[in-house]
C-alpha cells in the first residue's frame, strides 16, 4: 500500500511535501516524494489522503481505559474529592462492565489518532480490550497493599494475573508490566517487592508519583487529606495507617525503597519535583509521563515538562483517566500542555515541533519501543495516522506541524493504522468488536451511575 498526502511528517526528519509512505507486511518499506514512489512501485495500491498530514500514531503514556464509562460522571471536583467519588461510582460496576468500558476507551483512542496506549489496570479489562481492538499497548497490572503483612499475598495475585495475561495477548503488539498503586494506598515495602519482581521477569514498571500537592505533603509531612480523611480513600485492610512523616520528596522517598532499580521504570504525574529530584531521575534513567489536562482539571498543578525536556529525560504525554479528562484525546493534550508551559515559563518558549515529538517519539522512548514506533522511518512498524488539514485556521503551507498541534482536533483524524492494519477510517471501524453493541452496553452501564434519587 502506498499512502500519499500533501504532507508527510516523519518527526525524526523534516516534513515532506507531496509525499508518500510505502507499507508492506505491517512495516514501513520506503518514504519520500509521492511522484518518485509511484514510479518506483507502479503496481502498488495507492491511497491518497489529499490535503492532509500523514504522521506517526500518537503514544498515550497513561490511560485508564476501563474508567471510560465514568467520563462526565464526576464534575468540577478537586483531586481528593474526585478520587472518593470515582471510587464510590466504581463500586456499582460489575466485571463485564469494566470490559465494555475499556472497549469504549480503546475506540476513543483509535478515533483520536492514538496507536499506542500505556494503561494501568487492576481488573485486566483493558488488557483484553486492546488485544481485541488491535492497539499497540503496554498494560501494567496495578498492585498495592497498605498493610505490610498483605504484600506477599497481593504480589502473588499480581504475578498470577501477569503470567496469565502474557499468554493471552499478541506479544508482538502488547507488552505486560506492573504498576504500584499510589503511595497513599501502599506500604513502602511494596515498591521494593515490585522492583524485585520486575527485574526477575523483565517487566516495565509504572508508578504514579508526585502528581499532587496532597500526595507530596502526605509523604513529606504525614499530613494531608489522605491522612485526615483516610476513610474516603480506599487504603486496604488496615485499621491504623502505618505512616510517619519522611521529610523527603515523593521521588526521593520512592528511591529509598528501590523503586527505580528495574530496567524500564516510568513515573506518572510528576508535578511536584525539585532540582535534586531531576538529578535522581536522570541518573536512574527514569522515564516521565505528564498529564497536563488531568492535572489542570483536578487542580493538581502544572508539571515542569520543559525542565524534563531540557534535562534530557525520556518524557511523553498521557491522557490519564477519562473519568477526569472526559476523553482520550492526545491532540488536546499536546495543545494544552504546550500552552501551559508557555504560560508558566515566559522566559522560554516551547514550540509545536517539540510537542509533536514528545507526543510521538518521546512517548515511544519512554516505553522503550522507539526502535519500533514513534517516527516514520524505513524498517519501523507502520503505526500511522492521517490528519485532515483542510479546515486548519493556520497556514499549513508554512508549517504543517504547527497546524496539527495548534488547530487540529479528533474530528480531523481521517485514518488510524497499527502494524499496517487500518483500524479506523472517518466514521468507519475495522476492529474485531461489535461497535454498536458496545455503545449500547455503555449506555446501559451509565444508567447505573446516575445520582440516586
Amino acid at each position: 500500500m502506498l499512502l500519499c498526502a500533501q504532507y508527510i511528517l516523519p518527526v525524526s526528519s523534516e516534513p515532506i511535501i507531496d509525499g508518500a509512505v510505502l507499507v508492506r507486511d505491517g512495516v514501513i518499506r520506503d518514504i519520500g516524494k509521492a511522484e518518485q514512489l509511484r514510479l518506483r512501485y507502479p503496481e502498488e495500491e495507492v491511497v491518497d489522503q489529499g490535503l492532509a498530514a500523514i504522521m506517526p500514531g500518537l503514544v498515550d503514556l497513561h490511560t485508564r481505559l476501563e474508567q471510560s464509562v465514568l467520563r462526565g460522571v464526576v464534575n468540577d471536583a478537586p483531586y481528593v474529592q474526585w478520587l472518593a467519588e470515582v471510587a464510590q461510582k466504581s463500586g456499582r460496576m460489575e466485571a463485564s462492565d469494566w470490559f465494555d468500558s475499556a472497549i469504549l476507551g480503546g475506540l476513543d483512542a483509535l478515533s483520536s489518532g492514538i496507536t499506542t496506549v500505556a494503561d494501568i489496570t487492576l481488573t485486566g479489562a483493558s488488557c483484553t480490550a486492546v488485544n481485541k481492538l488491535g492497539l499497540r499497548s503496554v498494560i501494567y497490572r496495578q498492585v498495592g497493599a497498605m498493610d505490610k503483612n498483605r504484600i506477599d499475598a497481593a504480589m502473588q495475585f499480581a504475578q498470577k494475573d501477569i503470567l496469565h495475561w502474557r499468554e493471552e495477548v499478541d506479544s508482538d503488539r502488547v507488552a505486560i508490566g506492573i504498576a504500584a498503586a499510589p503511595l497513599f494506598t501502599n506500604h513502602p515495602a511494596m515498591l521494593s517487592a515490585i522492583s524485585k519482581f520486575a527485574q526477575k521477569e523483565d517487566l516495565p514498571v509504572a508508578l504514579w508519583l508526585a502528581g499532587s500537592r496532597e500526595e507530596s505533603d502526605f509523604v513529606r509531612y504525614g499530613s494531608s487529606p489522605f491522612q485526615v480523611h483516610g476513610g474516603d480513600v480506599k487504603r486496604g485492610y488496615v485499621e491504623i495507617p502505618p505512616w510517619l512523616p519522611t521529610g523527603v520528596s515523593p521521588v526521593r522517598y520512592a528511591l529509598n525503597w528501590n523503586a527505580f532499580d528495574a530496567d524500564n521504570v516510568m513515573i506518572v504525574g510528576a508535578v511536584y519535583v525539585d532540582d535534586e529530584d531531576l538529578k535522581k531521575l536522570r541518573s536512574h534513567d527514569v522515564a516521565v509521563c505528564v498529564c497536563p489536562r488531568a492535572s489542570a482539571q483536578l487542580g493538581m498543578g502544572v508539571a515542569p515538562l520543559d525542565e524534563y525536556i531540557r534535562a534530557g529525560l525520556r518524557v511523553g504525554l498521557g491522557t490519564d483517566s477519562p473519568a477526569a479528562t472526559e476523553s482520550t484525546d492526545m491532540l488536546s493534550e499536546m495543545r494544552l500542555g504546550m500552552l501551559l508551559q508557555r504560560a508558566v515559563n515566559p522566559g522560554r518558549f516551547l514550540d509545536s515541533h517539540t510537542m509533536l515529538e514528545v507526543a510521538t517519539l518521546g512517548g515511544a522512548r519512554a516505553l522503550g519501543i522507539a526502535d519500533k514506533v514513534g517516527s516514520l522511518e524505513i524498517g519501523k512498524c507502520a503505526d500511522m495516522i492521517a490528519v485532515d488539514l483542510s479546515s486548519s485556521h493556520q497556514s499549513f503551507t508554512t508549517d504543517p506541524v504547527a497546524a496539527v498541534v495548534n488547530t487540529c482536533t479528533t474530528a480531523d483524524v481521517l485514518m488510524t493504522m497499527v502494524d499496517g492494519n487500518v483500524l479506523y477510517e472517518k466514521n468507519r471501524w475495522h476492529v474485531k468488536v461489535e461497535v454498536a453493541k458496545s455503545i449500547a452496553r455503555v449506555i446501559e452501564i451509565r444508567s447505573k451511575l446516575r445520582p440516586e434519587a
